[in-house]
């Protein structure tokens, strides 16, 4: 039996180690197929990678879980910097920024990218976050007031029911450790295909977006560990945050397609309006969870309301 057990384990080490050496080679191809578009800073240890282009007042775009800051390169950072200087980041754990200690919270996600924003010299932006972006600026919102807030499809306010069956089996250390490597190893391409479309639903993902946003870099394993943690902890950190949204009264603006079926209306944009104190809520029919690419005009015309 000790011969036996013995030679499990050594079954079950070699796999772990074939696992390991895979994801780090898939990592290194992911890395040179979608390589970093911008530049790096050092925040408290941690790298940072951001763009920034344009002149003007400063705008900060804030991604979406899975994301990162190739999401703003179809379209709305051509468009804005003209006017503005647009810096968008990978939020931590994402892209190419790396994971931090606790950055499993809104609140460490928000200070995180407030100080790379002083290290940039960058002071009182106007955000932008889209989905789990504009969770993080609203924390971010309540850690110190921007000038402005645009909203995208965001997660505001507590929803009913569990998440899915991928967040619950990744919800500890242990699942994040065993889990996401295996599945980063495992995923096919085509899975991810179908994961995109499903985020843009009813619409489909264009094909440029597929091509060049990246999203096989939320699949390596150090990613999917960092998004699911982050993800958990959502809606304890809404519950958290959300009974000091009334002080917040700078000018914000929030759009949110009524076929979202990844934050619904109902629950988080269509109540959170009558919750803070100078809120627009612009609502698009027929719309899903990614209005910035199928209604970038709504987009700048709600930037153009927030900084005419």
């Amino acid at each position: 039996m000790a011969a036996s057990l013995l030679i499990i384990l050594a079954i079950l080490a070699a796999l772990a180690l074939g696992v390991f050496w895979g994801n780090a080679a898939r990592r290194e191809k992911i890395d040179a197929q979608f390589p970093p578009i911008g530049q790096f800073i050092t925040v408290n240890g941690a790298r940072v990678h951001y763009k920034t282009s344009g002149h003007g007042p400063d705008i900060v775009l804030i991604h979406g879980a899975s994301g990162n800051l190739r999401e703003w390169e179809f379209g709305l950072r051509a468009a804005l910097q003209a006017r503005f200087t647009v810096t968008a980041f990978d939020r931590a754990g994402h892209g190419h920024s790396d994971a931090i200690a606790g950055g499993d919270t809104l609140a460490a996600q928000a200070a995180h990218l407030r100080a790379a924003c002083a290290t940039l010299g960058i002071r009182t932006p106007v955000l932008v976050g889209h989905s789990y972006g504009g969770s993080v600026a609203l924390a971010w919102s309540l850690q110190e007031k921007p000038p402005a807030l645009l909203l995208i499809s965001a997660p505001s306010l507590p929803w009913p029911g569990r998440l899915d069956p991928w967040y619950r089996v990744t919800n500890s250390r242990l699942g994040r450790s065993i889990v996401a490597p295996l599945v980063a190893a495992l995923v096919p391409a085509a899975y991810v295909r179908r994961a995109a479309n499903a985020v843009f639903a009813p619409q489909t993902a264009p094909d440029a977006y597929l091509q060049n946003f990246g999203a096989r870099l939320a699949t390596r394993a150090h990613s999917l560990a960092a998004n699911t943690a982050q993800v958990n902890a959502l809606l304890g950190d809404i519950r958290s945050q959300m009974a000091r949204y009334p002080a917040l009264d700078m000018p914000c603006e929030m759009i949110h397609g009524d076929a979202d079926t990844i934050v619904p209306l109902a629950i988080h944009s269509q109540k959170l309006a009558h919750v803070l104190p100078r809120a627009r809520l612009t609502v698009l029919q027929g719309a899903g969870h990614m209005p910035h690419h199928a209604h970038l005009d709504t987009v700048l015309a709600a930037l153009a309301r927030l900084l005419p």
